[in-house]
């Protein structure tokens, strides 16, 4: 049957996809599963039950949850009452739920547990005409999800027809989701999008790997992002099994014991499974750390485009059978497709997993786009390393003069909720929806990222710098976690860097460096020169004005629960340049002439042209 509303997916798969483990949760040390039917029951259930609450349609209804199979019988539901689902973020603060609450005049809260809850009830006393907060699981404080799905089952004869009836007006064009971007900076937007949007870009992106019916994902990003929720609508609509992690601690032991055959994936998780591979040679000695290196060392000779030839291909065989096959294993022995998304992933990775036999691929795209605008596409061999891929059917895209990336398609939203200005500024008069992202179409075909527009500064000698990528070679080394590069109007680039400080530490036991705490490790002269060295690597292989001439380690490990990154792991930077405000004022109010030396991170550093050769830096050198 032809899906052109969400909840179309579930008709779609009892016709087609019976399984007994359409979904999949875990719960107190174990995993529990429901069929398709059940999943289809206790959907339409759920929308019944939201009808005998009174909501009228295209109300809504929030969801403020980590991920679980429970999270589906309430995205269907919703869709098929004719009722907007608005998904949460369950990290943010209170002042960013109040503000969605109030903007998008929630009606019902779906939350995920009992501290959620805690911390949900002062912030809703105030909404207007609001029902109440429903839990997920089962606590004492107020009624759960399951009651709703109990109330549609009692009233199910009286409200079955009118159910019908909402069913059959629900139009592709209506609004099926409110889902606010995370935003870097100012409030986040609401952003509005249709049935048409969602299902033409999900049915799209389907085409890009050959998996279906008997075979699994894991789903461990946040359902509340366009991103996984598209993902987890194209499982679905392939006939896929999707068994759901609501930690990211659990997400090594749920791939071995769900043995997934896909999953999605950020940059920074991709990196920390890189990082163990490292750390796993690093253990063994001799003749086998000499044979698990030399692995690593050959997969830098994979692309997608250009197979190996035949002396590269006997290389493989014997690595393969030594050392890859064993990463196979680690990851459940059954992964065949990662899809990272959300930032640029360093290419080594791309080629590592490659060359393992796992194809990792890259896509592109916005909430404002449903997401995906471009990915990688395995199944006609379009795969190019560095690139977000080919642009998706039915998606248009262009490049702008200044290089900012357009796209125009079904799959651009209808515009921001409660603020046409906004939508104005965004989508033009032809259509054109303007992304904010600076890119280009290698060989006419393959789109690649450069940066973001607002983000690309100028010095002052009037050279610009693209920050995005200088952070990306910058935390190709091992011992950056994360790096802001900074100097609008400056004569000079700099950088601040928040160090990766378990392997700090190692490196540190290694040296025999003793520190009482990471405000004094971060100006110990022999740690700043290892870091200068770091920089220096990364600076020879930039254009002289993009180098980076000083730069500050700092104490604190950046996340979205400090506040430093957006749930998606973007810099906020506008926050960073007001933290970090006195030390940018004194990076830049010396004289620049003056000689500077690393001798503690209280002096600014200006970086010699040299090339220490730590050992353990060597060993873990992301290269």
């Amino acid at each position: 049957m032809e899906v052109t509303r969400t909840f179309d997916i579930l008709a779609r798969s009892m016709e087609h996809f019976r399984r007994d483990d359409a979904l999949g949760g875990y719960e107190h040390g174990q995993w529990y599963t429901f069929s398709t039917a059940e999943y289809a029951d206790n959907s339409r259930f759920f929308a019944l039950g939201m009808l005998s609450l009174g909501l009228p349609r295209q109300a809504k209804v929030a969801t403020i949850t980590n991920n679980r199979p429970e999270w589906n019988f309430a995205d269907m539901g919703m869709a098929m009452a004719g009722l907007v689902h608005v998904p949460i973020y369950p990290t943010i603060s209170p002042e960013e739920y109040q503000y969605i609450l109030e903007n998008a005049e929630v009606k019902c809260l779906l939350a995920g547990d009992r501290k959620l809850v805690a911390r949900l009830k002062p912030l809703v006393e105030k909404l207007p005409e609001f029902i109440g907060i429903y839990c997920f699981d089962k606590i004492d404080e107020c009624p759960s999800v399951q009651d709703i799905i109990d109330a549609g089952k009692a009233n199910a004869d009286a409200l079955a027809a009118e159910l019908d009836s909402i069913m059959t007006a629900v139009s592709p064009d209506d609004v099926a989701s409110l889902i606010y971007t995370s935003g870097t900076t100012g409030v986040p937007k609401g952003v509005m999008l249709t049935h048409r949007n969602l299902v033409s870009n999900f049915t799209a992106h389907v085409e890009m790997q050959d998996l279906g019916y008997g075979h699994r994902a894991l789903s461990f990003l946040p359902l509340c992002h366009v991103y996984e929720r598209s993902m987890n609508y194209h499982f679905q609509y392939k006939g896929m099994g999707v068994y759901y992690v609501p930690s990211l601690g659990q997400i090594v032991s749920a791939i071995r014991e769900v043995k997934p055959h896909m999953f999605n994936s950020v940059p920074r998780l991709l990196e920390r499974i890189y990082d163990g591979f490292i750390s796993k040679g690093n253990d063994l000695h001799g003749l086998k750390r000499a044979i698990y290196f030399w692995a690593i060392r050959i997969s830098r000779h994979f692309d997608y485009l250009h197979p190996l030839n035949f002396f590269r291909r006997l290389q493989w065989r014997v690595a393969d059978r030594l050392v890859y096959s064993k990463w196979r294993e680690a990851l459940g022995n059954q992964v065949r497709y990662i899809v990272s998304g959300g930032a640029a992933l360093q290419p080594r990775i791309l080629r590592l997993f490659g060359m393992a036999g796992i194809t990792a691929i890259e896509g592109y795209g916005l909430t404002e786009t449903s997401p995906v605008i471009a990915v990688n596409n395995p199944v006609k061999g379009m795969i190019k390393i560095g690139s977000v891929g080919p642009v998706l059917p039915g998606v248009e895209v262009k490049i702008a003069d200044d290089g900012e990336i357009l796209c125009k398609g079904p799959c651009v939203m209808k515009g921001y909720y409660k603020a046409p200005e906004l939508t104005a500024q965004v989508i033009d008069s032809d259509g054109w929806f303007h992304t904010g992202d600076i890119g280009e179409l290698d060989d006419g075909v393959y789109l690649r990222i450069t940066d973001r527009k607002k983000e690309i500064f100028k010095l002052s000698a009037g050279k610009y710098i693209a920050p995005q990528m200088i952070e990306n070679k910058l935390k190709e080394s091992f011992f950056i976690e994360q790096a802001m590069v900074i100097g609008e109007n400056e004569k000079f680039a700099s950088a601040l860097i928040s160090p990766n400080f378990d392997y700090l530490h190692e490196w540190c036991t290694e040296q025999r460096i003793f520190y009482y705490d990471n405000s004094e490790l971060i100006r110990d002269k022999d740690v700043l020169q290892l870091y200068a060295s770091e920089v220096n690597l990364i600076n020879k292989t930039l254009g002289q004005h993009e180098e980076i001439k000083r730069f500050r380690l700092v104490e604190e490990e950046w996340s979205p629960h400090t506040g430093e990154l957006s749930p998606t792991l973007k810099l906020k930077r506008q926050l960073l340049l007001d933290k970090y405000k006195d030390i940018i004022d004194e990076i830049y109010s010396v004289q620049k002439n003056t000689p500077q030396h690393p001798v503690s991170n209280g002096a600014l550093i200006k970086l010699p042209r040299i090339n220490l050769r730590f050992d353990i830096g060597r060993k873990m050198r992301k290269k």
